[in-house]
């Protein structure tokens, strides 16, 4: 399958409809002044909120149409199909590379990271956001003998590879980047995954702080916040 083409495709379709929850705790862990590269960066909604607090931003995605719309919204966006090519950046580039929700989506994740890590700067910061595919609720599928394909969910069908939090810190001490806090995000919306009364008041505050606190268990998706060696 031609993957440029299928999300051509998708973000032509797709309205800018987000988790901002999930946003806000991503650009939490970006400071202010520093020079941001967004990977993935889609539409550019992240890259967009990251550059209104003071960054010059940086965006790379597959899909021609999506960079269109990040260019729309003022930022520098460049396509890129990191399955078959380089960031477009030198080494040792840029501060902070946010990474949100992408590498999942493709052949050879591990090209992409190592892309990631290369144009980062010695002592800047990775921040990587993936689906959690130890979800309890994951568990509980295969434990059952089951593996669902949940819309919106870690097994959502435009997924093509599966993490775990204990994978990610594998991955990037492979790769000298040193995880110093990890977070989560619960994404309570998604129908499927979690029992309605869970979106509850009370119990939507209670779950949040669990999927934040422990997010290889409880959140949706994990969050890797790294620093290069």
């Amino acid at each position: 399958m031609d993957l440029v083409t299928f999300y051509d495709d998708y973000w032509r379709d797709k309205p800018d409809i987000f988790d901002q929850t999930r946003l806000d705790i991503v650009a939490s862990y970006v400071g202010q002044g520093e020079n941001v590269l967004a990977v993935d960066c889609g539409p550019g909604v992240l890259a967009r909120q990251l550059a209104d607090k003071g960054n010059r931003v940086t965006g790379v995605d597959m899909s021609h149409v999506a960079v269109g719309r990040a260019r729309e919204r003022g930022i520098e966006a460049h396509q890129v199909d990191l399955d078959s090519a380089p960031l477009p950046f030198a080494a040792e580039t840029f501060d902070t590379v946010v990474s949100d929700s992408g590498l999942e989506h493709r052949y050879f994740f591990d090209k992409a990271l190592d892309e990631c890590v290369r144009v980062l700067k010695p002592g800047g910061r990775l921040v990587l956001l993936l689906p959690n595919m130890a979800h309890w609720r994951c568990r509980w599928w295969l434990l059952t003998g089951r593996f669902p394909y949940v819309r919106n969910s870690p097994t959502d069908l435009t997924h093509l590879r599966f993490f775990t939090l204990a994978e990610a810190r594998g991955l990037l001490k492979a790769r000298r980047v040193r995880i110093v806090r990890t977070d989560g995000s619960a994404s309570l919306w998604v129908p499927g995954l979690y029992p309605f009364f869970l979106r509850w008041p009370g119990l939507r505050q209670t779950y949040t702080w669990l999927a934040r606190h422990w997010p290889s268990l409880f959140a949706r998706d994990f969050i890797a916040i790294g620093v290069k060696q």
